[in-house]
């Protein structure tokens, strides 16, 4: 009788303290099966998926600025926090994805089938727009970010409240930290049940959706996935090498792994801060620096929206007929690296974006949307491999820093 009382908690308490890798292949491994037995099932669990998403950007937005506050107010004087080379990883990220970009459109040029009609959406109608929108984001009020998820008003909120706060007495400081502790457990709460929610998540669009509708624009899709494959897998590799001189595929696999995969079937880079910082914490990074770097890069480092913009901008020019010189295609790299990083900052993401770029070779916003709708159309792959190589290159480049920083210090003792 006692044996059988204590089988349940036993087979929870395995479940819990399980490789929650495994648990999330299984899940996708059961969602796909139950998309080909029932689809009318499959299309129910989806509430499942939806559920999880909808957790996971719910905590969000509260852990960000308890983290970030609390790990300010607690900072003492000296103490580096290793933003401002994480800082340079992510810029350099993103433009290198961008000329991976442009480099693979040229070898592979694709042409989009362009339809009437476009989607009913309004693109930003410059830079100055998407940098004007991202200023005015800092200045949001605190309660409007936090229920619209600005991170880059949280982040502006928790960076000026943790200042202000080191004044602060012990026991205000010690109720900052066990809040900070309090939304930590809710977010491991959340992410132990990853592999329900990827179980609902792959049942419900492999039923709904399929991939028939892909095979038409499979060539602009290889090459899409091509360029991220190529940054995920080659260049990322580069930069974590040079900051930490050893080989750099475990740290890499390992961020793909616990990282990516999720964030491939969230299709969310807000829904992963959760997961990067789970994952900061399990590698014994600096949480001083992960709290700032993680939901900074969920902002600003985006080399999957700048391949997505480059890619589908090239395929439109290519399209038309419009001839394009090596000068005007490196341009077009910064002002796609430009956007990506304003990306988080506009409805729609990449994709409204990419009228901006046409706009550099006169195509008109009538054609420019078309290309939206073709985005959205290939969305399916398109966004979840974007937000997998955007979401897991901020724990990678974070961690690269944090590593590197550790060797230094540990073959340099005196000298730091």
């Amino acid at each position: 009788m006692t044996t059988q009382q204590h089988t349940p908690n036993r087979l929870l308490s395995r479940l819990a303290q399980g490789s929650l890798v495994k648990q999330i292949l299984v899940g996708l491994a059961l969602g796909i099966l139950l998309a080909l037995a029932s689809k009318e099932a499959a299309i129910a669990v989806g509430l499942l998926g939806t559920l999880f998403v909808g957790a996971l950007k719910a905590v969000a937005p509260v852990l960000v600025l308890m983290l970030v506050m609390a790990s300010i107010a607690n900072h003492r004087q000296g103490q580096k926090t290793n933003i401002r080379p994480i800082l340079t990883l992510y810029l350099i990220g993103t433009f290198s994805a961008a000329l991976t970009a442009v480099l693979f459109s040229f070898l592979f040029p694709s042409k989009l089938i362009l339809a009437a009609g476009a989607t009913d959406v309004s693109p930003p109608s410059g830079i100055v727009e998407v940098l004007k929108g991202l200023l005015m984001s800092t200045v949001a009020n605190p309660f409007q970010a936090l229920i619209n998820a600005n991170y880059i008003g949280i982040l502006v909120w928790a960076v000026g409240l943790g200042f202000a706060l080191r004044h602060a007495g012990d026991s205000t400081k010690g109720l900052v930290n066990d809040f900070s502790g309090a939304v930590t457990f809710l977010v491991k709460l959340v992410i132990r049940f990853a592999p329900v929610g990827i179980f609902g998540l792959v049942s419900s669009t492999l039923a709904e959706t399929g991939f028939k509708t892909l095979l038409s624009y499979a060539q602009l899709l290889v090459v899409l996935i091509g360029c991220m494959l190529v940054v995920a897998l080659l260049i990322n590799p580069l930069l974590v090498w040079w900051k930490i001189r050893r080989n750099p595929y475990p740290l890499v696999l390992m961020c793909l792994r616990e990282s990516g995969v999720t964030a491939f079937f969230t299709r969310s880079s807000a829904a992963n801060i959760p997961v990067n910082m789970n994952m900061c914490e399990k590698l014994k990074l600096d949480p001083d620096t992960y709290s700032v770097s993680i939901p900074l890069g969920a902002t600003i480092n985006m080399a999957g929206a700048a391949i997505t913009i480059t890619v589908l901008t090239l395929a439109a020019v290519h399209t038309l007929s419009i001839p394009v010189d090596m000068p005007t295609a490196l341009l077009l790299s910064m002002v796609a690296a430009l956007c990506a990083c304003g990306a988080s900052g506009v409805a729609g993401g990449s994709l409204l974006l990419i009228p901006l770029a046409c706009s550099m070779f006169g195509i008109p916003n009538s054609i420019a949307m078309q290309v939206v709708a073709v985005g959205f159309i290939i969305g399916v792959l398109q966004d979840a491999c974007e937000t997998a190589l955007n979401s897991s290159t901020d724990v990678l480049f974070t961690a690269a820093v944090c590593q590197g920083e550790e060797a230094r210090l540990a073959k340099n003792p005196v000298r730091s």
